[in-house]
């Protein structure tokens, strides 16, 4: 493949001469160098990234996605949260709703804050910056708004993108991210949380003792049941299986207990 065509020097460029894999972001046209994150920038990254895209409300995030809302601009957020993209070919035509940076050493302050510019005056709703050199803190950026710092210790909001409150501390520490990820997945299988969780195995473990107890109570009542009998007892859930329990003492044999589960023989 040939060389790119912001190598030569000569401007403006267009988003849609930056290919897959380059490492070129692009500000009015103006190619903007990111160079490859070191350690801790990627791992926090990663970390950051599972915290926010296990969200139960988030239905599509991705990690150094390429936006074009115009074709002079391309930006690549660290972790970005939006709407399902369509399918299309190159870039993204559009911006995050929420874009999350981490800004380490040798960041490009001005760059960043242009960056911060453009994909707030084309439509992201949030801006996070997480300050991974000094003391712990994400700076959080909307539209028309000062920023506002957050520190260890307390929570993101983005009402509209995200259900759950996002730690601070989430964004840099795997045990925090691990806490978060759980919970939202627990959310997303239709839970509550692990309290939810631990109540349904009770009540099956409940439920499962007394199916156990209204079986032997029928074989012993009425003699051994085939598979068939066996399997439409193990298939009554909640009041059935208590109804079947109480009705134990009116089945006389194998055929009322047909007539009861519905089945004739």
């Amino acid at each position: 493949m040939g060389q790119p065509a912001y190598n030569s020097g000569r401007g403006p460029f267009r988003a849609d001469q930056v290919r897959d894999g380059d490492r070129y972001e692009l500000s009015n046209g103006n190619p903007v160098y990111c160079a490859p994150a070191g350690p801790e920038h990627a791992s926090r990254s990663l970390t950051g990234a599972a915290a926010i895209a296990s969200d139960p409300d988030v239905e599509w995030a991705g990690v150094d996605a390429g936006f074009a809302p115009e074709p002079g601009t391309l930006r690549a957020p660290d972790v970005a949260v939006g709407s399902p993209p369509l399918e299309q070919r190159g870039w993204i035509k559009s911006v995050p709703l929420l874009a999350l940076e981490y800004a380490s050493v040798g960041q490009d302050e001005a760059d960043l804050q242009v960056k911060i510019r453009e994909l707030l005056a084309a439509g992201a709703r949030l801006v996070w910056v997480a300050r991974l050199v000094g003391p712990r803190r994400v700076e959080v950026y909307r539209l028309g708004e000062p920023m506002r710092r957050f520190v260890s210790g307390e929570t993101l909001d983005a009402p509209g993108i995200l259900r759950n409150p996002v730690e601070v501390d989430a964004l840099f520490e795997r045990a925090a991210a691990d806490r978060a990820v759980l919970r939202n997945l627990l959310q997303r299988a239709g839970y509550d949380g692990l309290d939810a969780v631990r109540a349904q195995g009770r009540e099956e473990g409940r439920e499962e003792g007394e199916r156990h107890l209204i079986l032997r109570l029928i074989e012993r009542r009425l003699g051994p049941l085939d598979a068939a009998r066996r399997a439409r007892v193990d298939g009554l859930r909640g009041e059935s299986l208590a109804a079947l329990g109480e009705s134990l003492l009116e089945l006389r044999d194998l055929a009322d207990l047909d007539d009861w589960l519905g089945v004739r023989s």
